[in-house]
């Protein structure tokens, strides 16, 4: 089962926005379409992208600028939040 977190829910929203705002409604569409194929594939292996220093966290790069921070639990994967790549994020390494 996949779990959003409130800040991962805020910060999908804010991206799929930012995308509306910059370019064509089928980029948003292929973000979305990425990111739901890449949660399909962490119920079937749950270690599938690499993990981070930081609490035993995972970040899968999504797009070349977004990445999603997720953790898991032992029935569950909790989304973090999606980052993106350029930023400061020394936090999750």
């Amino acid at each position: 089962m996949i779990i959003w977190s409130n800040e991962a829910k805020e910060a999908y929203e804010a991206i799929i926005d930012d995308i509306l705002k910059k370019w064509p409604v089928n980029i948003a569409l292929d973000f979305e379409q990425k990111t739901n194929i890449l949660l399909d594939r962490p119920l079937q292996n749950k270690q599938l992208c690499p993990a981070t220093k930081y609490k035993k966290l995972r970040k899968c790069v999504i797009h070349r600028n977004v990445s999603l921070i997720y953790k898991v639990n032992r029935k569950n994967i909790e989304l973090v939040t999606f980052i993106f790549n350029k930023g400061d994020h020394r936090f999750y390494e």
